[in-house]
C-alpha cells in the first residue's frame, strides 16, 4: 500500500535508537556530505536530530547557512495568509476552528468581502497569498474555493494585484484537485500535522481523523496535475526528532514516485488559541526548533522552507539565516480580519505582530533581500523543471534578479516616505553588483530603472 511506503514507524524508531549517541567524527562526515547539497539519508539525519554537542550544533548551523545561501541566496520571500471561512466539521484538539467551538461566531466570506480583504493586502504591499479555510463539505465546497481563487486573481488596485495564490485546504479527491489546478493555484500545501499514527488518531475527530486520507493527499494532487506541493507538521504534538524523519521520509517518497520533491516544507510550532484547551505533550524548545530547521535544510536542500508569524521576531531572525526562505508577515488569522480589530475567531495566536514594512526594515539591516517574486510559477518553472534548477542551486540565478525587481516595486509603491526606501535601495545596489554575469546585470539594471519610471511586474 502507498501509505506504508511513505512512513514506516518501525524503521524511524530503529534509526532514532541506533543514532542515539553520535560521535563527533560521524557528525562531521555527515556535515561534509550535506555541504554537497545532495541531501541526507534517514539515518544520517538521525545522527543530527540526536546531536547535543553545542560546538557541533554550531557547525551544523554554519553548514545549513551556507547551503541556504548557495541555493536561495540572500532572498526572503514574503506572503500573507487569507482566511475566508472558519466553518469546519472536524474536532482537532489544537485548532480554534474545532467543531465544538461555540464561543466564536462562524463566518464565510462573500466574494465582495474577499475583494475588500484582497485590496487591503495589495495596498500594504503583498503579492502572494496563502488561502486558508476549514473543512466543511457543504459550506466550503471545492467550487467555492476555486471561485475564491479566481476572484482573488481578478482584484486590482492602483498598487497592483495578487500574482500567486497557494492553497492550504483539507485532503480531497483527484477530481477536486483538478478543479484547483484549473483555477491556477500555485503550491498545494497540506500538513500531516503529526506523522505518528497513534498521536494523529488521538488528536482528531471527523473526516480529518483518517490518517491514510491525509498522508496520500499529495499523491492525488500529483495525479490531478498539481506538481508543486508543500509538506509540514505541527511541532509539539509528538517527538520532534520523529517528525523530522517523517518529513524526510515523505519527501524521499515523493521524489522517488514523482521525481519531484516538496516545493516547500513548513515548520509551525503549536500556539495557543482562545477555545483550545490542548497542551502540547512534546514542547519544542527554541534551541531544538532552530536545530530542526537546520537539519531539514541539510536533508532537503532544494526545498523552500516556510516560517509563520507563530514565531517571535527574534526566533524568525535567527531562522532566516540557517534555512528559512519564505515567511508570512503582518498575518491575521481571523476570517475577514484584515483592516479590522481581531476577535476570538483566529485559528491561533500570532506571535510576530509587526506590520510588513517593519519586518522588511529589520531584514534589510541583516542584509537580506525581501522578495515578492512569482516568476517561476508564471513561467512554468514548477515540478520537475523547478527541481532541475533548484537541486544544483541554479534557481539562484533567477531568484536574485527577480527578487531585486519585485523589491524595487515595493520600495517605489510603499516606502517612498519612510526610512526603508534609502536602506532598501542600498541593499539593491549591493546585490546588483553581486550578479556576476555582466549581461544579466545590465538587464536587471535596465529593468530597475524602468520600475523607478513607473513600469511594473517585470521579471525573468
Amino acid at each position: 500500500m502507498t501509505k506504508k511506503m511513505i512512513i514506516n514507524e518501525k524503521i524511524i524508531n530503529g534509526i532514532l535508537k541506533k543514532t542515539g549517541k553520535p560521535s563527533a567524527g560521524r557528525v562531521r562526515e555527515i556535515l561534509k556530505k550535506a555541504a554537497l547539497k545532495k541531501g541526507l539519508s534517514l539515518e544520517e539525519a538521525g545522527y543530527l536530530v540526536n546531536l547535543k554537542d553545542k560546538k557541533l550544533i554550531q557547525e551544523l548551523f554554519k553548514t545549513a547557512a551556507r547551503i541556504k545561501n548557495e541555493i536561495y541566496g540572500e532572498r526572503l520571500v514574503f506572503f500573507a495568509p487569507l482566511y475566508v471561512s472558519d466553518y469546519c466539521v472536524n474536532e482537532c484538539e489544537y485548532c480554534n476552528f474545532h467543531k465544538k467551538n461555540t464561543e466564536s461566531t462562524r463566518k464565510k466570506l462573500s466574494f465582495d468581502e474577499i475583494e475588500q480583504q484582497v485590496k487591503h493586502l495589495i495596498n500594504t504591499g503583498h503579492k502572494r497569498i496563502l488561502l486558508e479555510l476549514g473543512e466543511d463539505p457543504e459550506k466550503n465546497t471545492i467550487d467555492y474555493v476555486a471561485g475564491v481563487v479566481r476572484k482573488i486573481y481578478s482584484v486590482r488596485t492602483p498598487k497592483g494585484n495578487i500574482r500567486r495564490i497557494n492553497v492550504n485546504i483539507a485532503a480531497t479527491t483527484v477530481e477536486n484537485y483538478r478543479k484547483l489546478k484549473k483555477a491556477q493555484i500555485g503550491t498545494y500545501q497540506l500538513f500531516q500535522e503529526t506523522y505518528h499514527r497513534a498521536t494523529f488518531k488521538k488528536l482528531h475527530q471527523g473526516p480529518k481523523a483518517d490518517y491514510d486520507r491525509q498522508i496520500t493527499a499529495h499523491d492525488r494532487a500529483f495525479k490531478a496535475g498539481i506538481d508543486d506541493v508543500g509538506l509540514g507538521v505541527l511541532f509539539g504534538m509528538y517527538d520532534w526528532r520523529f517528525e523530522v524523519l517523517g518529513l524526510l521520509s515523505h519527501s524521499q517518497y515523493l521524489e522517488k514516485k514523482f521525481n519531484v520533491g516538496p516545493h516547500t516544507i513548513s515548520v509551525p510550532r503549536f500556539r495557543p488559541a482562545p477555545t483550545v484547551t490542548y497542551k502540547p505533550e512534546y514542547t519544542v524548545s527554541d534551541d531544538d526548533f532552530l536545530k530542526l530547521i537546520a537539519i531539514i535544510r541539510l536533508s532537503v536542500p532544494y526545498t523552500g522552507m516556510i516560517i509563520s508569524t507563530r514565531e517571535s521576531a527574534q526566533i524568525r531572525r535567527k531562522a532566516f539565516h540557517i534555512g528559512i526562505s519564505q515567511a508570512s508577515a503582518a498575518s491575521v488569522t481571523v476570517v475577514g480580519g484584515y483592516g479590522k480589530a481581531e476577535g476570538l475567531g483566529g485559528q491561533f495566536e500570532v506571535s510576530d505582530e509587526r506590520p510588513l514594512n517593519e519586518v522588511i526594515k529589520n531584514v534589510l539591516k541583516d542584509k537580506l533581500l525581501p522578495s515578492f517574486c512569482t516568476a517561476c510559477y508564471r513561467l512554468g518553472r514548477t515540478g520537475e523543471h523547478f527541481m532541475e534548477l533548484s537541486k544544483p542551486g541554479n534557481i539562484h540565478k533567477f531568484c536574485r534578479p527577480n527578487g531585486l525587481l519585485t523589491f524595487a516595486e515595493y520600495l517605489e509603491d510603499f516606502a517612498r516616505t519612510n526610512g526603508t526606501y534609502k536602506l532598501g535601495n542600498k541593499v539593491i545596489s549591493h546585490y546588483l553588483k553581486e550578479i556576476n554575469d555582466r549581461d544579466m546585470r545590465a538587464l536587471v539594471e535596465k529593468k530597475l530603472n524602468e520600475i523607478r519610471n513607473g513600469s511594473r511586474d517585470l521579471y525573468f
